[in-house]
Protein backbone atom coordinates (compact mmCIF):
# COMPACT_ATOMS: atom_id res chain seq x y z
CA UNK A 1 0.00 0.00 0.00
CA UNK A 2 1.34 3.41 -1.06
CA UNK A 3 -0.12 6.98 0.29
CA UNK A 4 0.61 10.13 -1.58
CA UNK A 5 -0.19 13.34 1.00
CA UNK A 6 -0.42 16.53 -0.23
CA UNK A 7 0.15 19.69 2.17
CA UNK A 8 0.59 23.19 0.76
CA UNK A 9 2.61 24.71 4.29
CA UNK A 10 5.57 24.41 4.85
CA UNK A 11 6.01 24.12 8.17
CA UNK A 12 2.53 21.47 8.90
CA UNK A 13 4.64 19.94 5.28
CA UNK A 14 7.37 19.30 7.56
CA UNK A 15 5.65 17.96 10.55
CA UNK A 16 3.68 15.40 7.98
CA UNK A 17 6.90 14.35 6.39
CA UNK A 18 8.60 13.65 10.38
CA UNK A 19 5.46 11.37 11.44
CA UNK A 20 5.28 9.57 7.49
CA UNK A 21 8.82 8.58 8.32
CA UNK A 22 7.66 6.61 10.82
CA UNK A 23 4.42 5.26 9.21
CA UNK A 24 3.88 1.54 8.95
CA UNK A 25 3.40 1.82 5.47
CA UNK A 26 4.82 3.71 2.55
CA UNK A 27 4.00 7.83 2.73
CA UNK A 28 5.33 10.13 0.79
CA UNK A 29 4.56 13.98 1.37
CA UNK A 30 4.87 16.69 -1.62
CA UNK A 31 3.93 20.05 -1.75
CA UNK A 32 0.35 20.60 -3.32
CA UNK A 33 -3.12 21.95 -3.25
CA UNK A 34 -6.42 20.31 -3.07
CA UNK A 35 -7.00 21.37 -6.74
CA UNK A 36 -4.06 20.36 -8.44
CA UNK A 37 -3.53 16.77 -7.81
CA UNK A 38 -0.59 14.77 -8.79
CA UNK A 39 -2.14 12.13 -10.27
CA UNK A 40 -3.31 10.77 -13.76
CA UNK A 41 -6.76 10.48 -14.93
CA UNK A 42 -7.99 7.15 -12.73
CA UNK A 43 -4.87 6.73 -11.29
CA UNK A 44 -5.82 7.22 -7.49
CA UNK A 45 -8.61 4.27 -5.63
CA UNK A 46 -9.00 6.73 -2.74
CA UNK A 47 -8.64 10.66 -2.08
CA UNK A 48 -8.88 11.76 1.62
CA UNK A 49 -9.55 15.37 2.78
CA UNK A 50 -9.38 16.58 6.23
CA UNK A 51 -10.29 20.25 7.13
CA UNK A 52 -9.36 21.22 4.18
CA UNK A 53 -12.69 21.78 1.46
CA UNK A 54 -13.75 24.50 3.93
CA UNK A 55 -10.37 26.65 2.89
CA UNK A 56 -9.38 25.90 -1.17
CA UNK A 57 -10.90 28.95 -3.14
CA UNK A 58 -12.49 26.83 -5.92
CA UNK A 59 -14.45 24.30 -4.24
CA UNK A 60 -16.18 22.85 -7.59
CA UNK A 61 -12.42 23.09 -9.26
CA UNK A 62 -11.20 20.82 -6.29
CA UNK A 63 -14.03 18.35 -6.46
CA UNK A 64 -13.85 18.27 -10.15
CA UNK A 65 -10.01 17.54 -9.87
CA UNK A 66 -10.66 14.63 -7.36
CA UNK A 67 -12.99 12.60 -9.16
CA UNK A 68 -11.04 13.10 -12.56
CA UNK A 69 -8.02 11.54 -10.11
CA UNK A 70 -9.87 8.54 -8.75
CA UNK A 71 -10.90 5.78 -10.62
CA UNK A 72 -14.23 4.87 -11.67
CA UNK A 73 -15.99 3.73 -7.95
CA UNK A 74 -12.69 5.54 -6.43
CA UNK A 75 -13.63 6.95 -3.07
CA UNK A 76 -13.52 10.01 -1.86
CA UNK A 77 -13.32 10.29 2.37
CA UNK A 78 -13.93 13.38 3.96
CA UNK A 79 -14.00 15.30 7.39
CA UNK A 80 -15.01 18.48 7.73
CA UNK A 81 -16.86 21.04 9.38
CA UNK A 82 -19.56 22.68 7.29
CA UNK A 83 -22.92 24.77 7.93
CA UNK A 84 -25.82 23.17 9.36
CA UNK A 85 -28.89 22.90 7.46
CA UNK A 86 -31.03 24.37 10.33
CA UNK A 87 -31.39 27.94 9.45
CA UNK A 88 -30.93 29.12 13.04
CA UNK A 89 -27.73 26.77 13.48
CA UNK A 90 -26.19 28.68 10.86
CA UNK A 91 -26.92 31.94 11.39
CA UNK A 92 -23.14 31.63 13.65
CA UNK A 93 -20.86 30.45 10.95
CA UNK A 94 -22.24 33.06 8.54
CA UNK A 95 -21.09 35.99 10.98
CA UNK A 96 -17.67 35.02 11.33
CA UNK A 97 -16.81 33.18 8.31
CA UNK A 98 -15.95 37.09 6.72
CA UNK A 99 -12.95 37.40 10.20
CA UNK A 100 -12.67 33.75 10.57
CA UNK A 101 -11.51 33.52 6.79
CA UNK A 102 -8.86 35.90 7.21
CA UNK A 103 -7.17 34.74 10.63
CA UNK A 104 -7.80 30.94 9.90
CA UNK A 105 -5.87 30.50 6.19
CA UNK A 106 -8.86 30.73 3.70
CA UNK A 107 -11.50 28.68 6.59
CA UNK A 108 -15.07 29.29 5.15
CA UNK A 109 -16.85 27.70 8.16
CA UNK A 110 -20.33 28.00 6.59
CA UNK A 111 -20.03 26.03 3.65
CA UNK A 112 -22.21 23.39 2.00
CA UNK A 113 -19.44 21.03 1.58
CA UNK A 114 -22.52 17.81 1.42
CA UNK A 115 -24.23 19.59 -1.58
CA UNK A 116 -20.91 20.60 -3.55
CA UNK A 117 -19.78 17.08 -3.39
CA UNK A 118 -22.92 15.76 -4.27
CA UNK A 119 -22.80 18.61 -7.35
CA UNK A 120 -19.51 17.11 -8.39
CA UNK A 121 -20.76 14.12 -8.95
CA UNK A 122 -20.08 11.85 -5.76
CA UNK A 123 -22.76 9.37 -4.26
CA UNK A 124 -22.40 10.03 -0.68
CA UNK A 125 -22.70 6.30 0.96
CA UNK A 126 -21.82 6.87 4.29
CA UNK A 127 -22.45 10.22 6.34
CA UNK A 128 -22.11 10.96 10.22
CA UNK A 129 -22.89 14.60 10.91
CA UNK A 130 -22.20 15.20 14.70
CA UNK A 131 -20.98 18.67 16.63
CA UNK A 132 -17.90 19.32 17.75
CA UNK A 133 -16.35 22.19 19.76
CA UNK A 134 -12.22 21.87 19.59
CA UNK A 135 -11.96 24.25 23.41
CA UNK A 136 -15.10 24.63 25.84
CA UNK A 137 -15.13 28.08 25.11
CA UNK A 138 -15.87 27.51 21.67
CA UNK A 139 -19.68 26.48 20.32
CA UNK A 140 -20.34 23.61 19.04
CA UNK A 141 -19.79 23.65 15.41
CA UNK A 142 -21.48 21.35 12.67
CA UNK A 143 -18.80 18.61 10.96
CA UNK A 144 -19.41 15.79 8.98
CA UNK A 145 -17.84 12.41 8.24
CA UNK A 146 -18.26 10.32 5.32
CA UNK A 147 -17.57 8.18 2.23
CA UNK A 148 -18.49 9.45 -1.51
CA UNK A 149 -17.93 7.39 -4.28
CA UNK A 150 -17.22 8.43 -8.33
CA UNK A 151 -20.73 8.31 -10.00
Amino acid sequence: MYWLALEPDDTLRVAAEQKAASAAIRVTVVAGEAGHLPGKDGEFDAVVTSLVLCSVDDLTGALAETAQVLRPGGELRFYEHVRSPRGWAGLLPDAITPVWRRAAGGCRPNRDTETAIRAAGFTITDLDAFGFSPSPFMPNVRHVLGTAVRS
